[in-house]
């Protein structure tokens, strides 16, 4: 049954997008919205531009050093291996210590995660940036190279029909992955734009949580402690908010444990200091997208 905080949603935000659930490695099930298709493609697109303006800039550096004494092909050979090598250090690079996060995709508002709810592992986002090399730089460097006719004409509609199955890829699978998010498994959600809801928030915020301990977490793993708190009560509901309670107190280092019976009433003090500790982040400008691992890890 669709809970009143849901509907409510759809009617302040019709136009909804097409969700998916996770389960986290606590148990706790996650909606999760799918970025759309024109949001993964302006992010690619700034990103894009990003590396553009980086490689001009190496080009021009290139020129100051050597000047003109280096032969011009022998300079931009080597501009163009620098690169290469910048274009894959650059989201590798942003991806995992943003955690998913390239300047595009925080523009946009996107982010990649594990689409099985686990951390995103450093290997899955090398996995993922090395496809797209294969996916679409490598066979568009090699298109724009080739030239003649005959037999080349063949070769050039081969690379096309490459990168034309890899672009359409996302528009084939529910969950609009393109091939380094199959490879990788990983997927690209949409970060909520409305605020975290206040229902589940104490009149007035608890003060016994440290600045260094909230920073523990940010607005996903928050996510994750809502739908915990929402969940109706049942046996297999309190043990998961004992789970996640002792392994928030482990990433905090809460110094006394927590008896069973106040877990629920520790895990909504956490949640009430957590979001006001995260919106008055964001009021000054600073986001806390997530943190390094999931909840409690």
């Amino acid at each position: 049954m669709i809970s009143v905080n849901e509907r409510t949603a759809r009617f302040l935000n019709p136009v909804a997008r097409v969700r998916r659930e996770i389960v986290t490695p606590e148990g706790v099930p996650l909606q999760v919205e799918l970025a759309d298709y024109g949001e993964r493609l302006g992010a690619f697109l700034l990103d894009f531009v990003f590396l553009i303006l980086t490689n001009i800039l190496l080009y021009l550096a290139l020129i100051f050093v050597g000047g003109w004494a280096v032969d011009r092909r022998v300079m931009f050979t080597i501009a163009l291996f620098l690169g290469f090598l910048i274009r894959n250090l650059y989201f590798v690079y942003f991806e995992l210590s943003w955690r998913g996060v390239t300047p595009g995709k925080r523009i946009v508002g996107l982010r990649v995660i594990d689409r099985r709810g686990g951390p995103l592992l450093q290997n899955a986002v090398i996995a993922r940036n090395i496809m797209r090399e294969l996916e679409a730089f490598l066979p568009l460097g090699a298109l724009l190279s080739i030239g003649g006719t005959g037999s080349v004409l063949w070769e050039r509609l081969a690379l096309a029909l490459w990168l034309l199955l890899f672009a359409l890829l996302p528009f084939f699978n529910r969950d609009r992955m393109r091939g380094g998010d199959l490879l990788a498994g990983t997927m690209v959600i949409a970060m909520p734009k409305r605020r975290l809801l206040a229902d589940l928030v104490e009149v007035t915020a608890s003060a016994e949580f440290t600045e260094r301990q909230l920073r523990a977490y940010g607005v996903f793993e928050l996510q994750i402690l809502e739908e915990l708190l929402r969940r109706p009560d049942s046996r297999e509901t309190m043990r998961l908010r004992q789970e996640v309670c002792e392994r928030v107190c482990r990433k905090i280092e809460w110094p006394d444990p927590v008896p069973p019976r106040e877990t629920l009433d520790f895990l909504r003090r956490f949640y009430t200091a957590e979001r006001g500790f995260l919106e008055r982040e964001q009021l000054y400008g600073r986001r806390h997208e997530d943190k390094n691992s999931t909840v409690g890890r």
